[in-house]
C-alpha cells in the first residue's frame, strides 16, 4: 500500500508539471492584440504636429492604414498673428513616381514667391487628379490646412502643369467653395457639355499655354477657353510663344505674371 501511495502521489505531482508545462508553453506562443485601426483623429494628431515655421518640409502622412500620401509643404515663415494664403500645386504626369511632388524648384518655387503663400505639393501616385483618391487627398489636406494652420480661407489657389494644370481646371470647377483662383499651365480641358454648350466655371481662371506646344494643341485649348467664356467664366488666357510641352522651367515668367493678376484682379 506505501508503494501503491507513493507511485499514486509522484504520478499526480509529474500530471501537474506537464501541465504547467503545457499552459506555460501555450502562453509565449499567443500572438498580441492586433493594433487599433487607424482613425481620422491620428491622421489629424500627425498633421498637426508638422513644424511648418519656416522653409521645406516632406512628410509622409498615413491616411489610413493602406494609404499613405507623400506631402511636400513649402512654407514662408510664420509670424504670429498673421494669416496667410495657400497654394496646392499639382504636379505633372501620373507615373507613379515618389518624387514627383517635390519637383518644384524650377517653375512652383520662384514663379510663386511673391504670393508668401504656405505652399502644398501633394503626391498623385498614379491616379490622375480628379480620380477619387486624389480628390480625397487634396480635399482632406485642404481641410487639415483650414483646422491647423494659420490660413486665410478667402485665398486659396489651384495651379499646376500639364496633368496638375488639368486638375487645376477640375478643381476650379467642382470647388468654387474652397479655391477663389486657379492657373492652369500646359492643360488640356474640355469646357463644352453634352449639349455642346460651353460649362460655366465660377472660379476665375489664368490659362498659360505653350504656342507650340506638341502634345496638347493650343488650338483646342483657345476653343475650350472662348466657350466658357461665352457662358461668363473669368478666364484670362496666356499664350507662352515657341514654347512646346516638356518645357516647365520656361514657364516661370508667366505663372510670375499670373500673381499679379491673382493680387491685383482676384485677391484685392
Amino acid at each position: 500500500m506505501k508503494n501503491s501511495t507513493n507511485f499514486i502521489a509522484i504520478t499526480g505531482f509529474t500530471i501537474l508539471l506537464i501541465a504547467v508545462i503545457f499552459t506555460s508553453s501555450c502562453k509565449k506562443e499567443e500572438t498580441p492584440p492586433p493594433p487599433a485601426p487607424r482613425t481620422y483623429t491620428d491622421l489629424e494628431n500627425d498633421f498637426e504636429a508638422i513644424d511648418i515655421s519656416e522653409g521645406i518640409i516632406d512628410v509622409e502622412l498615413k491616411a489610413t492604414d493602406f494609404t499613405t500620401w507623400s506631402v511636400r509643404i513649402i512654407s514662408p515663415g510664420i509670424v504670429e498673428g498673421e494669416s496667410y494664403p495657400v497654394v496646392f500645386t499639382l504636379h505633372g504626369a501620373a507615373g507613379g513616381s515618389p518624387t514627383a511632388h517635390q519637383s518644384t524648384a524650377c517653375l512652383a518655387e520662384p514663379g510663386l514667391e511673391s504670393l508668401g503663400a504656405i505652399i502644398i505639393s501633394p503626391n498623385g501616385f498614379l491616379n490622375l487628379w480628379h480620380e477619387g483618391p486624389n480628390q480625397q487627398q487634396v480635399l482632406t489636406l485642404v481641410n487639415l490646412a483650414k483646422k491647423f494652420w494659420p490660413v486665410d480661407t478667402t485665398k486659396f489657389l489651384v495651379t499646376g502643369y500639364s496633368n496638375g494644370g488639368n486638375g487645376s481646371w477640375f478643381y476650379a470647377e467642382t470647388q468654387a467653395e474652397i479655391f477663389s483662383a486657379a492657373i492652369p499651365m500646359a492643360s488640356y480641358y474640355n469646357t463644352f457639355d453634352t449639349e455642346g454648350n460651353g460649362r460655366y466655371i465660377e472660379t476665375p481662371l489664368y490659362v498659360i499655354h505653350g504656342g507650340d506646344d506638341d502634345l496638347f494643341p493650343v488650338a483646342d485649348v483657345e476653343e475650350w477657353v472662348g466657350v466658357t467664356q461665352d457662358v461668363g467664366t473669368d478666364v484670362t488666357m496666356v499664350i507662352a510663344p515657341g514654347l512646346v510641352h516638356n518645357q516647365p522651367c520656361d514657364y516661370v515668367s508667366y505663372l510670375q505674371d499670373a500673381t499679379l493678376w491673382l493680387q491685383n484682379d482676384v485677391w484685392n
